[in-house]
C-alpha cells in the first residue's frame, strides 16, 4: 500500500547530504539555533488564565465569559473556563480551579458562589505563586483573593431603593426581598443597599447579614433562579397580601416574581426593582415587567481580570483591593431626584463595558 503523502526511499535518496550543500556546517549551526530557539519561547511559555463563574446558563455570566475570550485571544492568552452548577455550589467551583491549575492556569478569575467556604481554596493557591482575582462577588474576607473587580453592590442597591422610595410617594413601603442566600457579601450589600435607599432602617455596607426591618413584610431565598424566585413570590403573596413594592437580588428572580405578580392578578399594584441591567432586563423595563433595574458591566469585569491577569504572568505585578466597575439606574419612568438612563440609553450599553 502506498501512502502519497510520505516521501518515498527514492526520492530521499535523491536529496544531497547537508555536506554537499555550499556552508553545509553553516546550515546545521542555523538549524540548531532555530531548534534552541524553538525550545526558549515554549519554556517560557507563561502560563494560561482559568475562569470560574457561579453557572454556565445565567445571562451574566455567559456574557461575562464572552468578554473574557475576547481579551485573551487579543492578549494571545490561552483562557481556560468552567463554573459551578448553580448559584451556592462551592464543590464544582473546587473542582473547576483544581482541572484548570493541573491544566496550567497560573491565574484564577472567580465570581465565588460560597464567598467563605472557598477562602481555603484561594489560600492555597495563593500560598502556590498563583494569582487570583474575584469577579462581580468577593471572597469574604474580600482580601483573601489579590484583588476585585465588580460591582458597588451596595451603591446598586442603593439606586433602585431611592427609585423605589421615590415612586411610592408618601405610602408606606411594603417590601417582599427576594435575597440571594445567607451570608453572602453580594446579596446582603444589594438587600442592605436597597433598605438604605427606601429610606428604613439596614445595616451597613459592611455586613454579610439582611436586615430585617419592619417594613420588609416578607422574604425568601431564590439563589438568582427564577423558578426558586417565583415560588418565594408566590408564598409572600399569600403570607404578605399587602405588599407594594418587590426587590429582586437579580434579573431571573424579577422575572420570577412578576410571572407570580400576573399569575395573581397583581401585576398592576405591586412593582419590582431588581439589579443586573441585561439586555433582556432592560427590555422588561420597557415592557412595564420591571420599574427598574441598577446596571452592571460584567464584559468591563472580565477585561480588567484578564488584562491584569496578563500583566502578573509577563512582569509578575499583582493588582490590590477593589476596583469599581460602575452601575447605573435604567428606568421606565424619570422620576424627580432621581438620576437615571432612559431604557433606550440602557439598552445601548447593557452588560458592556461603561
Amino acid at each position: 500500500m502506498s501512502f502519497p503523502f510520505l516521501p518515498s526511499t527514492r526520492r530521499a535518496s535523491a536529496l544531497p547530504a547537508p555536506s554537499a550543500f555550499t556552508g553545509g556546517r553553516r546550515l546545521w549551526h542555523v538549524l540548531g539555533a532555530l531548534l534552541l530557539t524553538a525550545c526558549a519561547h515554549a519554556t517560557d511559555e507563561p502560563g494560561s488564565i482559568g475562569l470560574v463563574t457561579k453557572t454556565e446558563t445565567n445571562p451574566f455570566f455567559v456574557k461575562m465569559k464572552e468578554g473574557a475570550e475576547r481579551t485573551a485571544a487579543a492578549q494571545v492568552i490561552p483562557l481556560l473556563s468552567g463554573a459551578g452548577r448553580s448559584d451556592g455550589d462551592n464543590a464544582g467551583q473546587v473542582a473547576a480551579i483544581e482541572n484548570q491549575v493541573a491544566a496550567g492556569a497560573r491565574v484564577i478569575l472567580i465570581s465565588p458562589s460560597d464567598a467563605k467556604a472557598i477562602v481555603p481554596t484561594i489560600t492555597r493557591l495563593r500560598k502556590d505563586g498563583i494569582l487570583v482575582i474575584a469577579l462581580d462577588s468577593p471572597a469574604d474576607p474580600m482580601d483573601a483573593t489579590d484583588g476585585f473587580f465588580g460591582t458597588d453592590n451596595y451603591r446598586a442597591g442603593e439606586l433602585i431603593g431611592a427609585y423605589a422610595k421615590a415612586r411610592l410617594g408618601s405610602t408606606a413601603p411594603k417590601a417582599v426581598t427576594i435575597d440571594l442566600l445567607p451570608g453572602h457579601p453580594t446579596g446582603a450589600q444589594r438587600h442592605n443597599g436597597f433598605l438604605k435607599g427606601l429610606g428604613v432602617a439596614t445595616n451597613d455596607r459592611t455586613s454579610n447579614e439582611n436586615a430585617a426591618p419592619p417594613e420588609v413584610v416578607c422574604s425568601g431565598d431564590s439563589v438568582g433562579d427564577q423558578a426558586k424566585a417565583q415560588s418565594v413570590m408566590e408564598n409572600c403573596l399569600q403570607r404578605a397580601p399587602q405588599v407594594n413594592v418587590v426587590y429582586a437580588i437579580n434579573e431571573p428572580s424579577a422575572a420570577g416574581a412578576w410571572n407570580a405578580l400576573v399569575k395573581a392578578g397583581r401585576e398592576k399594584d405591586v412593582f419590582i426593582v431588581t439589579v443586573d441591567g441585561g439586555c433582556r432586563g432592560v427590555a422588561d423595563v420597557a415592557a412595564g415587567h420591571f420599574a427598574a433595574t441598577a446596571q452592571q458591566y460584567p464584559v468591563r469585569m472580565a477585561e480588567l481580570g484578564v488584562l491584569a491577569g496578563v500583566e502578573y504572568l509577563r512582569s509578575g505585578k499583582k493588582p490590590s483591593g477593589f476596583t469599581d466597575t460602575g452601575v447605573a439606574l435604567v428606568a421606565g419612568t424619570k422620576l424627580p431626584g432621581v438620576e437615571s438612563l432612559t431604557v433606550e440609553e440602557g439598552a445601548a450599553r447593557c452588560w458592556g463595558t461603561t
